[in-house]
């Protein structure tokens, strides 16, 4: 059985619960929850993912996350999978979520942000390689390597809203 989660609808309010893999195949909206780490200079963490993964195999990301799971909220979400992926535990701050038309599937989006200031030890079934990069070199890096396409979407969204970030 895949991972349950809580198929909602365009006002993101809760319709049921259904299984993820169910919600993809018939463009369910469901929720999905991401942070992006930072380190104390502001730097933000990139990585790759394996080869092997279900899902954009090879491609690079500057988010970390995955889907909510039933009863969680989107911080709950975004805490667990730094947790998951990335070994690691800070706390996550909301900064937005919007309605991701997805290339698989639709879902909600919710985007986070947490300084992270242990040491990483990335899930290596998940993750190939990472880096910390400045906004700059982030913008750099998408026009050389192939990144994740709903994560792009998420950038653009990122750096045009006004920073909350000190110095940014």
């Amino acid at each position: 059985m895949s991972e349950l989660v809580e198929r909602v609808d365009e006002q993101d309010q809760v319709l049921g619960v259904v299984e993820r893999d169910e919600a993809i195949e018939n463009h369910w909206l469901h929720r999905v929850a991401t942070t992006v780490c930072r380190d104390p200079e502001g730097r933000i963490l990139v990585h790759r993912r394996q080869e092997d993964v279900s899902r954009f195999p090879g491609q690079y990301n500057w988010l970390i996350g995955g889907a909510a799971e039933v009863g969680e909220t989107y911080e709950e979400a975004a805490a667990r999978e730094l947790t998951e992926e990335l070994g690691v535990q800070a706390p996550v701050r909301f900064v937005f979520k919007f309605l991701c038309g997805g290339v698989i599937s639709p879902y909600w989006l919710g985007v986070h942000e947490a300084v992270v200031t242990e040491m990483i030890a990335p899930d290596s079934a998940e993750i190939a390689w990472y880096g910390w990069v400045t906004e700059s070199e982030l913008q750099e890096a998408l026009r050389q390597w192939t990144f994740v396409p709903d994560g792009v979407d998420a950038l653009r969204r990122y750096l045009a809203r006004p920073s909350t970030w000190p110095g940014g």
